[in-house]
């Protein structure tokens, strides 16, 4: 995406995929692992999958950036092919820092997101991608990712947001009372609402709407109408699906479409 807000804010979210955005121009602050952070023009915010934040202008012109989305598999596959970028190492890489200034980061990034938007041909687009993946992972990489999904230590409080998020993975796109979630959890209500923002970044209803935004975007993608994701009306999912993502389901849904390899930037 390619995109300049001025006083649009994103609501609390994660991406199922890493995320890496170029500030272009103005600043944007955003909330992530504790602390308040703010990307100026030049610098790089650097998502792993599933990190909570938040965002939104930090500068009167508000700010402009572009960001890429790249899946997991799509970073590991790099990594097998390149073993100089891997070190022998299987593990996905983990970015503790959500801000980082490097020039040299954020010219690969910026070379990529200009050979997926601007319809470059296949060749230019896996070598900008493996230049990219690269990139960040000699430069910014500080050890293996660590799986969120998988909050299986000795801590009953892990144990007990494990047990709620599956039901709400199972069952997402039902009103799941609070008193089914905390019986599935094994613990009260409150001690559920604590242990699951602690573990996850965000509350339980929350987590359940972003399942939803997720089953809706890979609705849109095939091609089919996001209905069957289990919001209550059309205006419902609209308005969340622009708070978390910063673009409509219309403009989302044209951009993924058949003429996507020039689509319009919203």
């Amino acid at each position: 995406m390619h995109a300049h807000f001025f006083s649009h804010r994103f609501h609390p979210h994660s991406h199922d995929s890493y995320s890496f955005a170029v500030t272009e121009a103005g600043a944007q602050r955003f909330r992530c692992r504790g602390a308040l952070r703010t990307s100026g023009a030049g610098m790089v915010m650097v998502f792993n999958p599933d990190d909570p934040h938040d965002g939104e202008a930090a500068a009167e012109l508000g700010y402009k950036y572009r960001i890429v989305h790249i899946g997991p598999d799509v970073v590991k596959n790099v990594l097998a092919d390149v073993a100089d970028i891997a070190d022998g190492r299987a593990a996905l890489p983990l970015f503790d820092q959500p801000v980082v200034s490097d020039p040299v980061l954020a010219r690969a990034l910026l070379r990529l997101h200009t050979a997926l938007v601007d319809g470059a041909g296949p060749l230019v687009r896996d070598e900008r991608l493996t230049a990219a993946v690269g990139a960040m992972v000699r430069r910014g990489a500080t050890g293996p990712l660590r799986a969120r999904t998988l909050p299986a230590g000795g801590s009953g409080q892990a144990r007990a947001a494990l047990r709620a998020r599956t039901l709400l993975e199972e069952a997402y796109a039902q009103e799941i009372p609070a008193a089914r979630l905390a019986e599935a959890a094994g613990c009260s209500r409150f001690a559920l609402y604590r242990a699951f923002r602690a573990e996850y970044g965000m509350a339980p209803s929350d987590f359940q709407r972003q399942l939803r935004l997720r089953r809706a975007r890979g609705l849109l993608i095939a091609g089919r109408s996001a209905a069957e994701a289990g919001f209550a009306d059309q205006s419902h999912f609209h308005r969340w699906f622009v708070r978390c993502f910063g673009v409509t389901p219309g403009t989302f849904r044209r951009a993924v479409g058949p003429d996507s390899r020039r689509a319009p930037r919203p």
